[in-house]
């Protein structure tokens, strides 16, 4: 089984050091994730001291939700994040706007970006630049040891299976707009890399969910966020969608729900991740 990433405890399971004291933690650089994955990798590697602040995004694990709030990665604003007196803000390319970017690198902050394709680089990425503006690069690199022997594990499990592949369709349902994941999106990548087969292909994106589409579509199993399905008033309203209703997804009511960060948000849990959905998706598809 996967190593559990973040217990109750301070530690991860020996692959951090324990939390620095209070005094030593001061001396180390301030941090500000822009990113729930880019957070966790903070709690990963036990430097959670460090940070000032982090975006709304970032919600794993539960201590994360107290930490200061930047607000929406997307809409930053320099006045706030300026107030938090960080060192560094390290973000993913889909932080913004950039004229607030600006504004923090002319104040001194150190910025790095990271490039976000929904790979297992992406999360080696992430965590490299944490251990960076964080001044645990050994630590990282501990980490990522361990991380990687995880994947070849994960990736070597899906490799094996010969069966069929489900046909999984994702449906993002956050607000009133529902609609569908085509290539280019990170549920895409998340299918392809459990052993399913994504039945929206030939667009790149999110398309709203439109009857013909579902039926055409024709998709075993659906798969979607667990705050989707909150946002829709609970699975029986999330089924009451009459474009459901054409689907054999529907007549056995066959749907996976996960969390929208754990899901859709690469990070250090990513081999955790893909084990269990190739479990629910594919094994006992």
């Amino acid at each position: 089984m996967s190593p559990v990433l973040f217990p109750r405890r301070r530690t991860v399971l020996g692959w951090a050091a324990p939390a620095p004291m209070l005094a030593h933690a001061q001396k180390l650089p301030r941090l500000v994730t822009v990113g729930g994955a880019l957070t966790e990798c903070v709690y990963a590697l036990g430097a959670e001291a460090q940070l000032v602040g982090t975006d709304t995004t970032s919600l794993y694990p539960l201590a994360a939700q107290s930490t200061p709030k930047v607000g929406y990665m997307r809409t930053l604003s320099a006045e706030g994040l300026l107030a938090l007196k960080p060192d560094a803000v390290i973000a993913t390319t889909e932080a913004g706007p950039p004229v607030v970017l600006d504004q923090l690198r002319s104040a001194g902050v150190k910025v790095e970006l990271i490039d976000s394709d929904h790979s297992w680089a992406e999360v080696q990425r992430k965590l490299q630049a944490v251990g960076r503006g964080a001044g645990r690069e050994a630590q990282a690199r501990a980490l990522q040891a361990t991380l990687d022997a995880d994947w070849a594990r994960v990736q070597n499990q899906v490799a094996r299976f010969k069966g069929r592949k489900p046909r999984v369709l994702f449906i993002l349902s956050h607000s009133a707009t529902v609609q569908v994941a085509g290539e280019k999106t990170a549920a895409h990548a998340m299918l392809q890399l459990v052993g399913a087969q994504n039945v929206m292909t030939g667009f790149n994106g999110y398309r709203p969910m439109t009857a013909e589409a579902m039926a055409a579509a024709a998709p075993d199993l659906v798969l979607t966020t667990t705050q989707g399905i909150d946002a829709q008033g609970g699975l029986a309203m999330f089924w009451s969608r009459p474009e459901l209703a054409l689907t054999p997804a529907f007549k056995t009511k066959a749907l996976v729900h996960l969390d929208a960060l754990e899901l859709l948000g690469f990070g250090p849990r990513l081999p955790a991740t893909v084990r269990s959905l190739h479990q629910k998706l594919v094994l006992k598809a």
